[in-house]
């Protein structure tokens, strides 16, 4: 037992608290962030080596042994997602230091990112499904506030209908786990799995499954449940979107995904076929958004629908490949998301519009951003050796082997379609004719592109990289494949 994996929730936490006694101290404020942050990646880097050698690390608060108590665990899946959150959340970090607004930052803006840091991580690390509840409201209490921060109209229109289907979602999870407490009597999810394998009442169990998939699937935005997302996403400032868009549908995704291999794994006929489904539907609909819209917000963030459609969609076959697909796309997708959403964010900064059509020539006086862009765009579609080739690649393979072609048809259909969606943007806003803008200065603009390469460079590293890292990504799907391992690390069986 290791008190390490604790470090990623206590640092931000502990973080956040301090800088709210600060608020009116900008630059202390911003110090303090960026510092903070720093430790945790550092934390972060840490587990994951941990993991790697010693295998999955548990911590029983309170001392209380599992499954009385409340657990935390970390394995490889975990580590690397809390990592990933974490380097992410340094980078827009060090972004808003030129493009949130100082009125903003004055308004508890850095508090409130490291309490959005303290949700995520924890939701990625809680081994008990209620606290998983309480990690979620943390990081939409945080998101809330995130929202609505600066008061523009946009902003308190789609606040309030943000609120609203996450209240509801958020009542429909408190009443899903007291249904499935009162069937196997434990919140502990090692002992759940444990339990739900010798409970005699599939019809009950998958009611249950199926309420899950309504109440992470309305946070992850699958079909027909992503609604609200291209409306609330669009509203906020830049680095506020790349939080949302990297992370908040991102944690949706992991509950799926953690419950599905480590509760309703016994009878997969149903579930997983209606998982299947709805993630086939998601990337069909999120392709149609991508591809419809002129506003470049509104592209990458349907962009968002579909790769969770296609991250799904590999869970849904529980095919080993399939699944170490699904765990590096998704992966790739927090990386590449949050960069394209600080790309274009330097387009809106220099334009002054998050319109195409009034967009244009960008590349002929700032060339960096053009061709910045172009490579996160080729990650983004599955461009090899990009990182989006391989995630994509190992879910066509896995669903070959499961005999799912429907499927991966339309797996590899879409990235015809997002290659599509995100040259348009490069066409008509970078490559075009030249405009007059009177947006920020060249030197902010340099400022706000080098941070965002930042993650462009870490995303195509980690498609060139993918051999040397596959290691660790073999060992998170192992223990999606292989429940025991979680269950044995947790109850120490």
């Amino acid at each position: 037992m290791t008190n390490l994996l604790i470090l990623p929730i206590l640092i931000p936490l502990f973080t956040a608290i301090i800088l709210m006694f600060i608020s009116k101290y900008v630059k202390l404020q911003r110090g303090i962030s960026a510092l903070s942050t720093l430790a945790t990646v550092a934390a972060s880097l840490v587990l994951i080596n941990t993991v790697h050698q010693d295998g999955i690390q548990t911590v029983n608060l309170g001392s209380w042994e599992a499954p009385f108590g409340i657990t935390l665990v970390s394995d490889m899946l975990s580590a690397l997602l809390v990592t990933t959150t974490s380097i992410i959340a340094l980078v827009v970090l060090i972004y808003s230091f030129k493009s949130i607004g100082v009125d903003r930052e004055r308004f508890y803006y850095y508090p409130v990112v490291q309490f959005l840091l303290v949700g995520v991580n924890g939701a990625f690390t809680t081994g008990d499904i209620f606290n998983l509840f309480v990690f979620f409201e943390v990081m939409l209490m945080s998101s809330y506030v995130l929202l609505v921060l600066g008061g523009t109209k946009a902003q308190l229109r789609e606040g309030i209908k943000y609120i609203l289907v996450n209240v509801i979602s958020s009542a429909l999870f408190v009443i899903t786990v007291a249904y499935l407490y009162s069937v196997v009597g434990t919140l502990n999810m090692a002992d759940i799995s444990r339990k739900i394998a010798i409970v005699d009442q599939p019809g009950i169990i998958t009611s249950i499954a199926i309420l899950f998939l309504l109440v992470f699937g309305l946070k992850g935005a699958i079909f027909p449940l992503y609604f609200w997302l291209p409306g609330s996403y669009s509203a906020p400032p830049t680095p506020v979107l790349a939080l949302f868009g990297a992370l908040l549908t991102k944690v949706g995704v992991y509950s799926i995904i953690r419950t599905y291999t480590l509760f309703f794994y016994h009878d997969t006929g149903f579930t997983h076929e209606i998982l299947s489904m709805l993630a086939i539907l998601t990337i069909v609909l999120g392709c149609i958004g991508a591809i419809a819209y002129w506003d470049v917000k509104k592209i990458i963030i349907y962009n968002i629908v579909i790769a969770v459609g296609v991250i799904l969609f590999g869970v849904s076959t529980m095919n080993p490949e399939a699944l170490e697909g699904a765990i590096y796309y998704l992966v790739h997708d927090m990386i590449i998301k949050a960069a394209l959403f600080l790309l274009i964010g330097v387009m809106i900064a220099i334009t002054g519009t998050s319109n195409l059509k009034k967009m244009g020539g960008l590349i002929k006086h700032y060339p960096w951003l053009g061709w910045t862009f172009l490579v996160a765009a080729f990650s983004l579609a599955g461009i090899p050796p990009l990182s989006g080739f391989i995630g994509k690649f190992l879910i066509v393979r896995g669903s070959f082997a499961a005999e799912d072609y429907v499927g991966a048809g339309v797996v590899l259909a879409s990235s015809l379609l997002v290659l599509y969606s995100v040259i348009k943007i490069f066409v008509n806003g970078i490559w075009g004719s030249p405009k007059e803008y009177n947006g920020v200065s060249k030197g902010d603009a340099r400022y706000l592109w080098m941070t965002s390469a930042v993650l462009v460079v870490l995303a195509v590293g980690y498609g060139l990289g993918a051999e040397a890292i596959r290691p660790l990504f073999s060992q998170a799907t192992e223990v999606l494949v292989n429940p025991n391992l979680y269950i044995d690390a947790v109850l120490k069986e």
